[in-house]
């Protein structure tokens, strides 16, 4: 049974880091709802969620997904970009290593978030930059190699991370909002979404596609490519620069 590591949020979740956006006001009570519907998702299509033990002092800790790379058996464990944030990966290191995972970590000087991290069949894609340096992508290549994947760096300068722009549908072909998409010639195949929030979709089997409310037209093509998508409706994240696959790690081996 697939498994995703979790966090609740912190109660100071509307001070989180805000780069590419203006800041807006977040409603931390509805985002707690939001985040129990998220998970509520994940469970009734067939994921056990496990949750790493909160850390309220970092506002941006629900976004679990930026704490490790997950590769096989292997869990890298990233060094955040935002000095900040580097805290909130200790205790998610320990919930994956309790899971069974090999541990590996990004060292200085290097710099890795996992939302800058998209991965199809054996083929990674890294975000080179604001949160993820060239240091912490060899690093992670170091990592990832041996095991048998191969490592590509991708520009990323006009969203926090790569997978703010992109993520991949079952079959691997990239999605993105094109006006956010550096170089979408980087892909072996990409293809254009109406919406922002519609680049990011969430793996769930079956052929089913965990995505935000934010994205009805991109929700209504996925539909006529023959997926079935689970929507949740994540707006207070959104707020903070978040999207559907920033608030879980999905364990797959």
């Amino acid at each position: 049974m697939p498994t995703a590591l979790v966090r609740h949020p912190s109660p100071r979740l509307a001070d989180g880091i805000v780069t590419h956006i203006e800041r807006s006001p977040v409603d931390a009570d509805l985002a707690v709802r939001q985040w129990q519907r998220y998970v509520d998702a994940l469970e009734a299509t067939g994921w056990t969620t496990v949750e790493v033990l909160a850390i309220d002092e970092c506002p941006d800790s629900v976004f679990i997904e930026d704490t490790m790379v997950v590769y096989g058996d292997l869990a890298v464990i990233a060094r955040a970009g935002a000095e900040e944030r580097r805290p909130e990966a200790a205790a998610a290191e320990q919930t994956v290593a309790a899971q069974g995972y090999r541990i590996t970590h990004i060292t200085e000087p290097g710099t890795l978030d996992g939302g800058d991290i998209l991965k199809i069949g054996s083929t990674v894609y890294a975000g080179l930059g604001g949160r993820t340096n060239e240091e912490g992508i060899r690093q992670l290549a170091e990592a990832l190699e041996p095991l048998g994947a191969t490592v590509h760096a991708v520009p990323v300068r006009k969203v926090l991370h790569l997978k703010s722009a992109v993520t991949a549908l079952p079959d691997g072909t990239v999605i993105g909002y094109e006006p956010l998409v550096d170089d979408p010639q980087a892909f072996e195949a990409f293809k254009p979404v109406p919406e922002e929030s519609g680049s990011h979709v969430v793996l769930l089997g079956a052929d089913r596609l965990l995505m935000a409310a934010s994205a009805p037209k991109s929700t209504e093509l996925f539909e006529q490519l023959g997926y079935t998508p689970v929507v949740v409706d994540i707006s207070e994240f959104e707020k903070l620069e978040g999207c559907v696959t920033c608030l879980s790690v999905r364990l797959r081996r």
